[in-house]
């Protein structure tokens, strides 16, 4: 299988850039797309696909276009290139620019990181790639992302970006690289829709306010749990079975399980995420919940697309990889053979009937390889290189880095002697909501531990009773 999902990296790939196709032979690709051909490139090399030569090549080549990407604006990598020249483009591959994805940034940063911990001696160069780019219209002060496009008088525009679920993962890739971005991280508005006698949750922010919708999709919960097993983003003390970031988990484990009921309520086999399809409209968001309906199919113009519904081969392997029940041996054995030799994975299968989605895609074989790599290592991300970075010192304590907006790391504030404690915030989701995962209190909020696939009663966390300072100290005296 990873063989068969890493031949589509080798059928698109541009010797001259590096870079990889992001659909089929069309020499076009984003900076998410890219994201999952370094996934695809990692994964191929933990497995034994391809040796530390055509690794390396493959990665300090790709480096050095990412590197010299010409910036929309001066600023941030532009939404689309062409892979054949590595120029910034339209959507309709011609030369131009169309504006910064914050969400693609998210996730190039984090592959960018994983790069970065596992192979120390490409370090140097990958930090390089970020240096080189403006945040001071990207992370606002409040911790919020924000990208940009360009209106039809060709200004530029500044918008927030990201609803619940993709927000929170494209922020943990700023936060990665030091990042204050609380404001994306938290899941908040929140609200929830019943399916399936399970809440789900969804972005409470209304799109006739804010235009923009609020998809419930799997694939930026498997992201999170193949990458960063739903971790925060810093070092886990606790290892794999622990996930910091508990009601990531929690939520990981919701969306999950309402695929399975429908499944097991109407005999649909159900892998739902976004993916592209032949013909018109090209792309659809295939969620478990849009505009007020569960498992509606919306094209990019928000028009109802039924017959475009799918079981998506990169969820229905992501949720393989990640939960070991008898449903997620069906997935598997309905997408596992869902290839060509010689072009990966096709998108998937239509749950009409239909057939296969004629269509192979960088995103859907990079992320399948990144399951495969987890199936065997478990998450991605390794915090193993410990290393002074070229990111933290460069420009240190210079006017550079402040007109970037880059991170402060060489600048430690002093707190304030007089200011009192800060009063205790809640956590965004309290441990009472937890129902497929077990909540541990813990220094950085909720975590979850003992996720299952089935409601579990828990008992209430307790504090943890430890000895005063005073005792402490007196008993070192002693």
């Amino acid at each position: 299988m990873a063989k068969a999902a890493w031949s589509y990296f080798e059928a698109g790939f541009q010797p001259e850039t590096g870079l990889v196709n992001a659909v089929g032979a069309y020499p076009s690709t984003t900076l998410w797309d890219t994201a999952s051909y370094i996934s695809a490139l990692v994964s191929a090399y933990e497995l034994g696909i391809i040796d530390k030569r055509d690794f390396d090549h493959r990665a300090t080549l790709l480096i050095g276009t990412l590197r010299n990407l010409d910036l929309f604006r001066g600023e941030a990598p532009n939404k689309v290139y062409n892979t054949e020249t590595g120029e910034k483009v339209n959507y309709a591959n011609e030369p131009g620019e169309v504006g910064v994805s914050v969400l693609d940034m998210g996730r190039m940063l984090v592959w960018l990181r994983i790069l970065r911990e596992r192979y120390p001696y490409l370090a140097n160069s990958v930090d390089n790639v970020p240096l080189r780019w403006n945040f001071c219209n990207i992370v606002q002060d409040d911790g919020r992302l924000f990208g940009s496009f360009l209106t039809g008088d060709g200004e530029t525009r500044h918008v927030q970006e990201g609803r619940l679920g993709y927000e929170e993962y494209a922020a943990k890739g700023f936060a990665l690289w030091g990042f204050d971005v609380a404001g994306a991280m938290e899941p908040e508005p929140l609200a929830y829709t019943t399916i399936y006698g399970i809440d789900i949750p969804y972005d409470g922010r209304d799109p006739r306010v804010f235009h923009n919708q609020n998809y419930v999709l799997t694939e930026s919960y498997l992201l999170d749990g193949l990458e960063m097993g739903w971790d925060l983003p810093v070092a886990d003390p606790e290892g794999a079975g622990m996930a910091t970031q508990g009601w990531r988990a929690e939520f990981a484990h919701r969306i999950f399980l309402v695929q399975q009921r429908r499944f097991e309520s109407t005999g649909i086999i159900t892998a739902k995420s976004e993916h592209q399809v032949e013909g018109q409209p090209y792309f659809v968001y295939d969620t478990i919940f849009a505009d007020g309906y569960a498992w509606n199919t919306l094209d990019p113009s928000d028009v109802y697309q039924p017959d475009r519904a799918a079981v998506s081969a990169k969820a229905a392997l992501g949720m393989w990889a990640l939960w070991d029940v008898p449903y997620t041996d069906l997935l598997f054995e309905t997408v596992a053979h869902l290839s060509d030799e010689q072009g990966g994975f096709f998108e998937g299968l239509y749950e009409n009937g239909n057939g296969v989605i004629p269509l192979q895609t960088a995103n859907n074989n990079g992320i399948i390889l990144a399951a495969l790599l987890y199936k065997v290592q478990g998450p991605i991300l390794q915090f193993s290189n410990p290393n002074t970075t070229v990111w933290d010192m460069a420009y240190s304590q210079t006017d550079v880095r402040r007109n970037k907006c880059l991170p402060e790391p060489m600048v430690n504030e002093v707190p304030c002697c007089s200011c009192g404690e800060l009063p205790a915030q809640a956590p965004a989701i309290a441990s009472e909501a937890f129902i497929l995962c077990r909540p541990v209190e813990g220094e950085d909020g909720i975590a979850a531990t003992e996720c299952a696939t089935t409601p579990q009663v828990f008992e209430k966390p307790k504090p943890k009773q430890v000895l005063s300072q005073i005792c402490r100290t007196d008993r070192v005296k002693r």
